[in-house]
């Protein structure tokens, strides 16, 4: 069974953040390898309409549209819906930031295995329902589960 994954907008843009931090690089590396992962059809990328909300508030037309057409590669798109809010409602309850709640609300919704971030205060956020993981910690996962 593929795995299913949702990365969110602090994700998609850490290739464009200031790669002097090996972290920050190696992370951005990640993410590029599991951007092909998608493009070989290995994982599934879910997309949801905070993210395309999110991205068209890019100031950087060239990022925003690399981004936007991740869209088309995704095999599930989450819209807004009275149980999504609900739900991300629940999660910014513990202290998690509107739209990053509604991004892990987006990803259990859509049965997705992983929510991919880079945002410090989602990875410490814990749900039984999704793991939530840095890039890297993903491909750790990811090439251990086919071992």
């Amino acid at each position: 069974m593929k795995q299913r994954i949702y990365m969110d907008n602090c994700c998609f843009n850490r290739p464009y953040d200031d790669q002097s931090s090996p972290k920050i690089r190696f992370e951005a590396q990640a993410k590029l390898f599991i951007q092909g992962l998608v493009l070989c059809k290995e994982i599934e990328l879910v997309w949801s309409y905070i993210l395309k909300f999110e991205n068209s508030k890019n100031l950087f037309v060239a990022k925003k549209n690399a981004i936007a057409q991740w869209e088309v590669l995704s095999t599930v798109f989450v819209d807004a819906s009275n149980e999504i809010v609900a739900l991300a409602e629940s999660i910014a309850q513990t202290g998690i930031k509107t739209n990053d709640a509604l991004h892990l609300a987006c990803a259990i919704a859509a049965g997705c295995n992983y929510c991919i971030t880079v945002d410090s205060r989602m990875l410490k956020y814990r749900d039984n329902r999704i793991v939530i993981c840095n890039p890297i910690t993903f491909l750790n996962h990811y090439f251990n589960y086919y071992e």
